[in-house]
């Protein structure tokens, strides 16, 4: 494949994306000028192939650039948010009976345990870290290993055990099904995790479900469906005593180009639609259809937390779910927010170092 020429690209493009150091800062690389400090029509006047790199010279103003001939080539990479960076699985035999999974002092100790597994978090929506201590605040240490806590009402870490006076039902011990955390907030936290510190009781088992996978097979195998829970914007509400929430966010979200990079679904938090009529009905069809794909057995991916396992979950994709557990067996388990922001920059880096090369090449 010939290398591409820089006269056959977009000239205002190109010239915006100049690295010399008269354009950007060489300490930052953040850029010195405003687009419209730029010439109003530029073009190429000269390019020259050179050691691997285009020489342009630009008219009108002289002004020369640079540029590997590689990264004039490079095709647009996905959006890590969407769901063409993701390994979607439709179902829990799609993993192939894998988990992804180490142990805390490997994924500690050695950067390929740790690229490995916050890459899972973003190519299959998360991990999980085995031999944790299972101490009060572990799960804040495992949170500020690749990112920052998100505090919320909840505080800075919650614990999911059962409480005399829950104010969600995710403290007592009955059936939680398949649901993502939170859609009743602006910004909703983007990963979730769960440290368990024990777990002796009948029941309390773990679920996980890949959400984009299902918005995926709705969108094939009932497109009006999909396309109503895309446009319906709903209302999500929380409210206790010292706490009113709200967000109104479509089911499924995504991004201009069509692509998936959000679900919001929680029968609890769900509010009052008060929409016309014939929106409503759409809306339910839709609903009630998605539902449906979300609670498949075959969909739910389950298994036991034991004492020392942390969970790491894409909460924008995954939804988590669990079994009712007999209320006098003792269950606790320590859970915080963070966000994928922080992982993915702490991915980056990391794959920045020579020995890590490979993997980021993978």
């Amino acid at each position: 494949m010939p290398p591409t020429e820089p006269a056959e690209l977009p000239a205002l493009w190109l010239r915006d994306n100049c690295g010399c150091p008269e354009c950007r800062d060489p300490r930052t690389g953040q850029k010195l000028f405003q687009v419209n400090e730029l010439p109003e029509k530029p073009s190429v006047e000269t390019a020259e192939l050179t050691a691997g790199a285009w020489e342009v010279v630009w008219a009108p103003d002289g002004h020369r650039s640079r540029y590997g001939a590689e990264w004039l080539t490079e095709a647009a990479a996905p959006d890590d948010r969407t769901e063409d960076a993701k390994d979607l699985w439709p179902t829990a035999d799609a993993l192939g009976g894998r988990l992804p999974e180490t142990t805390w002092a490997a994924y500690l100790e050695q950067d390929g345990e740790r690229v490995g597994m916050l890459d899972a978090v973003r190519r299959l929506g998360f991990c999980l870290l085995r031999e944790v201590p299972p101490h009060q605040d572990q799960v804040l240490e495992a949170a500020h290993s690749f990112g920052y806590v998100r505090e919320t009402n909840y505080g800075l870490r919650f614990g999911v055990r059962v409480e005399d006076e829950p104010n969600n039902l995710a403290f007592t011990n009955v059936r939680i099904t398949p649901h993502t955390d939170n859609p009743y907030r602006d910004p909703v936290p983007t990963l979730q995790l769960l440290h368990c510190l024990v777990n002796d009781a009948e029941g309390g088992d773990s679920g996980l479900v890949d959400g984009f996978a299902a918005a995926a097979t709705l969108r094939e195998e009932q497109p009006d469906a999909f396309a109503a829970l895309t446009r319906t914007p709903v209302p999500f509400v929380f409210r206790d005593a010292v706490t009113e929430l709200r967000a109104e966010r479509p089911l499924i979200g995504v991004d201009p180009r069509g692509r998936i990079n959000e679900v919001r679904f929680n029968n609890r938090s769900l509010g009052t639609l008060r929409r016309p009529a014939d929106e409503v009905e759409a809306f339910y069809a839709g609903y009630r259809a998605f539902a449906e794909l979300l609670l498949r057995p075959e969909r739910q991916l389950e298994f036991r937390l034991s004492p020392g396992d942390c969970l790491v979950f894409d909460n924008t994709r995954l939804l988590h779910a669990r079994t009712a557990f007999a209320r006098g067996g003792a269950r606790h388990l320590q859970g915080c927010y963070a966000d994928l922001d922080g992982l993915l920059s702490t991915l980056a880096v990391l794959r920045r170092r020579p020995e890590n090369s490979m993997e980021a090449a993978r």
